[in-house]
């Protein structure tokens, strides 16, 4: 075994030192030049390895290098600012590191042993004819590269033996690092002449491959156009590399216009513009708009249709599945998939599901599009002021694009899907357009089988789709595009109906979603009905949920909390009693009911985007000048009836013993508490004529009835709206008398027994009816 050197250590980047290579450097570590500086002084050599990872220039000797590497002698050495050092080194020859010694020097050490080559069994025939075959691919490899390499050529030639040929190739040549590195590994130099072969040849396919974009290039272009000289060797460039240009992306789109299921008028329409997007540069500003058009055109499902599930007990399976109640539009679903299978021509119906926030909307949408095999498409309006979002954009913008509906089919893959329009009553307009005039069209079943999108400019057929809308109100919903719409009532929940609903729905779901089973967390007793009435205030069941979801937050936590301390694991017990535990005091008390009569108080019932609500209506009068004085937020429209019922009480004042001056010498406050909520609409006029003859008569009112209704200024009693929700109000707060509208009466009927158990209802005609009930002196 040859003997060990301990020499010092330096690792370098992108060099690779060989035997009697003659090379100088520039080391900028501050170790590694100590280690030249102290070699110098003292006529030692040195151990040079390359680096093996990509580290800082000149990593010091901690870093990863390569086993194999090179004893060399350093003969000069220049210091230069910026603690950098230049040296001039010589190879002497190969050696393996085989250890690092730990020393407390400025520099590193290597433990090293001589690793020479293994001596080739070449004959001087085959020596030779080795060596004229490299110097023949030399020559070759030069002609190909740049000029200024004949010199090069006339030195390697002058080599004397194959050895020494091999190490100033290797030393001259351009070439990867990492093949040098492989090159000085060779065990000898046969395997030093293959592997130098190997690159060589390599580098000549790299330097022909430039050299043949060059000319392509060059073939093309104009040399008066800077700008057309640099598009043309990109272009070349990419040829090369086999990435897509317009050509082959034309080629593409062809294939795919054949495969396309759709009307041959489509078709032609998509291959024109196949046509001009094949013609336009590759970097032309408006080859982006045409390319996003055709893959739009190609990527719409003009005549792909998904199959329908007519099955009615499947379709009702799914519906009570996921939701309880809504018996209407399950009704409807099931109405429709049932004409369906008796006819295919049957029209998708558009529907406008509208009800108070939190109360399924938008989950059944989903259920019916399960339940009708159809894909689900969401498209959300609310606050789409740009009619473009519905219509597209035209192909004259840069950034053009679709509108929404097609962009919905794109997405779906089919053109019969179930779209739902999220917030349809909150479609505003400015000076870009009425997007609600756009949807007149979408949602017109005469029209939309023709539907043209200002970005496709072809007509797209919706007719198959079924279109469900929701909406909390249709008050701010145009007339017009109300008219194309099928409205379903979606009412608030009572009581009941909520408690199914959690039972059914909420606990389960909300246990799952937090990993708990019904052993570890049950709602015992009336749990569920301490939440309804003293923790949310909603005529949907959205809060609701929250507050069970807060409740399974809590135990998931305190479990957590069990384990960490190696404690059993407790079972959690929801009662009415531990409820304030879980979710603290209670937010809504229940209101103690004033039974005694009282003087300008009548109870009046509204109707809110949150549910029923009752109204303390109260009025004083004072003498003064016969003003009239509104508080509590009051819109345009309550003032009004305000004005109505005072206006029917002076017309009817001799009947109560009322002077005909008293309105002119008196000031008359109307307010409803609550002031910071707005207030409106006209079914509160009978319930503040009713508080204004009671203020100015002093005949107490009831306090047990409450009612609703619109005034006429001739004492009639208008039928109103939201009459399940006020009445859901009356009897949570504990009335059960209420004066309803006699043109109501059928309204009530299709009211569930669960609301109209326990309430006497009193259907009047007129004011005269009304003041008979609630003025305890009345006439």
């Amino acid at each position: 075994m040859s003997e060990t050197k301990i020499l010092p250590f330096v690792i370098l980047k992108h060099r690779v030192v060989f035997p009697r290579m003659m090379l100088d450097f520039d080391l900028t570590q501050t170790t590694a030049g100590e280690a030249a500086r102290q070699a110098a002084q003292s006529g030692q050599e040195i151990f040079f390895a390359l680096q093996r990872e990509e580290e800082p220039e000149n990593a010091d000797a901690s870093a990863e290098s390569y086993e194999i590497g090179v004893i060399a002698g350093v003969k000069q050495i220049i210091r230069l600012p910026n603690n950098q050092t230049r040296i001039l080194v010589q190879g002497s020859e190969r050696a393996r590191l085989i250890g690092r010694p730990d020393t407390e020097l400025p520099y590193a050490l290597a433990e090293v042993v001589s690793a020479p080559m293994e001596p080739a069994e070449l004959s001087p025939v085959e020596e030779e004819a080795l060596r004229g075959s490299l110097l023949e691919l030399i020559d070759a490899f030069l002609q190909n590269g740049p000029k200024g390499n004949a010199e090069l050529g006339k030195h390697l030639h002058r080599a004397a033996d194959l050895a020494r040929l091999l190490e100033q190739s290797i030393a001259a040549l351009p070439m990867p690092t990492q093949e040098k590195q492989r090159l000085l590994e060779a065990e000898n130099i046969v395997r030093q002449f293959e592997g130098l072969t190997v690159i060589l040849r390599k580098e000549m396919q790299i330097l022909q491959i430039r050299r043949q974009i060059q000319e392509k290039a060059q073939s093309n272009i104009d040399r008066n156009q800077k700008e057309y000289v640099l598009r043309e060797q990109m272009r070349a460039i990419r040829e090369e590399l086999g990435e897509t240009g317009p050509m082959e992306e034309s080629e593409r789109f062809r294939q795919e216009v054949e495969e396309l299921d759709a009307p041959e008028e489509i078709k032609e329409v998509i291959r024109g513009e196949i046509r001009r997007f094949s013609q336009l540069g590759y970097n032309n500003s408006e080859s982006s708009v045409v390319r996003n058009y055709i893959e739009t055109m190609l990527a719409l499902p003009w005549n792909r249709s998904s199959e329908e599930h007519l099955e009615l007990a499947n379709a009702r399976r799914i519906l009570e599945r996921d939701h309880y109640g809504l018996e209407d539009v399950k009704k409807r679903v099931l109405e429709f998939l049932a004409v369906r299978g008796r006819s295919s021509a049957a029209p998708s119906p558009i529907l406008c599901l509208v009800g108070p926030p939190g109360t399924g909307k938008t989950s059944i949408a989903k259920s019916m599009a399960e339940a009708m095999g159809r894909t689900y498409v969401r498209i959300c309006l609310g606050g789409v002021r740009d009619e473009a979002e519905i219509r597209g954009h035209r192909r004259t913008y840069l950034a053009a694009m679709p509108g929404r509906f097609v962009q919905g089919l794109r997405t779906a893959k089919v053109n019969n899907p179930l779209m739902l329009l999220d917030e349809v009553d909150k479609i505003g307009s400015d000076y870009k357009g009425d997007p609600s005039a756009a949807l007149l069209e979408v949602l017109d079943s005469a029209q939309n089988s023709r539907f043209v999108d200002h970005f496709i400019e072809q007509p797209v057929d919706l007719s198959k789709v079924v279109f469900v809308a929701t909406a909390n109100t249709t008050e701010t919903i145009p007339k017009p595009l109300l008219d194309r719409m099928e409205i379903l009532e979606i009412s608030s929940y009572t009581l009941l109906e909520k408690l199914h609903i959690a039972k059914d729905y909420l606990v389960p779901g909300q246990l799952e979603k937090h990993g708990l089973t019904k052993a570890q967390l049950s709602f015992r007793g009336k749990a569920l009905e301490a939440i309804i009435q003293g923790y949310t205030k909603e005529a949907g069941v959205r809060n609701l949920e929250r507050r069970i979801g807060e409740v399974c937050r809590k135990a998931v936590l305190a479990l957590a909390e069990q384990e960490e301390q190696g404690r059993e694991a407790e079972r959690f017990c929801v009662t009415e009693k531990n409820l304030e535990n879980y979710l603290g005091v209670s937010r809504y008390r229940k209101e103690t009911l004033q039974t005694e009569p009282e003087v300008g108080i009548v109870r009046g019932l509204a109707w809110t985007s949150v549910g029923g609500e009752v109204l303390e209506i109260e009025v004083n009068t004072m003498p003064g000048k016969g003003e009239l004085v509104l508080t509590g937020r009051m819109g345009d429209v309550m003032k009004e009836s305000a004005k109505t019922g005072i206006s029917y009480l002076r017309s009817i004042g001799e009947e109560y013993g009322i002077a005909s001056d008293y309105f002119a010498q008196h000031d008359i406050h109307i307010h409803i508490p609550e002031g910071a909520v707005p207030k409106d609409g006209p079914s509160a006029g009978i319930t503040m004529a009713s508080a204004v003859l009671s203020a100015v008569t002093d005949i107490p009112a009831r306090q047990d009835l409450a009612m609703t209704g619109e005034i006429t200024l001739r004492g009639r009693v208008l039928p109103i709206g939201g009459l399940k929700e006020k009445l859901l109000a009356a009897k949570l707060l504990g009335i059960s008398s209420v004066l309803v509208p006699e043109k109501n009466r059928q309204d009530v009927q299709l009211l569930s027994e669960e609301i109209r158990d326990g309430m006497e209802l009193t259907y009047v005609r007129d004011m005269k009816q009304v003041l008979a009930q609630v003025l305890t002196g009345g006439r």
